[in-house]
C-alpha cells in the first residue's frame, strides 16, 4: 500500500495534507482497508470549527463505528459531500477522492508532532 510522502499522519490513521493554510484531512488506506465496507461519514458542516485532539466526525464500517480526530484547529471551509451518498470512495481513494474536510488554520504547528510517512509505514507494518 502506497503511503502518499507529502501527508503527515496521526496515530489513530487519519491523514492531514498541507497547501499554504488550508489542511486536507482523510483517513488512510490502511484504516481503510482495518474498517472494511465503509457504510456512512459523518461529518461537520461548513463554517464549524474543529479543534487539535478533538473528534470532528464519525465513519461507520460494517465492522465498527471509529471516531474522526482533526490534529490541527480551524474552521471547515469545505466537506466533501459525495461522501453521504458514495461513502465507499473512502475504501476505493482514501488519499484522493475519498478525502473528508478542508480546515483553514491560522497555526499549523500541531502537524509537526505528527508521523511523516516513513514513520507511519513503520508504525502500521507492526
Amino acid at each position: 500500500m502506497a503511503v502518499p510522502q507529502d501527508c503527515k499522519f496521526a496515530q489513530t490513521h487519519e491523514w492531514f495534507k498541507v497547501d499554504g493554510d488550508v489542511v486536507t484531512i482523510g483517513v488512510s488506506q490502511f484504516a481503510a482497508d482495518e474498517l472494511t465496507d465503509i457504510t456512512y461519514v459523518e461529518l461537520p458542516e461548513v463554517g464549524e470549527q474543529v479543534t487539535a485532539g478533538e473528534s470532528f466526525g464519525e465513519i461507520e464500517s460494517v465492522k465498527a463505528t471509529s471516531s474522526l480526530y482533526s490534529a490541527v484547529s480551524g474552521e471547515v471551509i469545505e466537506v466533501n459531500e459525495r461522501l453521504a451518498d458514495e461513502p465507499e470512495l473512502v475504501n476505493n481513494d482514501p488519499f484522493g477522492d475519498g478525502w473528508m474536510i478542508k480546515v483553514k488554520c491560522s497555526d499549523l504547528s500541531p502537524l509537526e508532532k505528527l508521523l511523516d510517512a516513513p514513520a507511519y509505514e513503520k508504525m502500521i507494518a507492526e
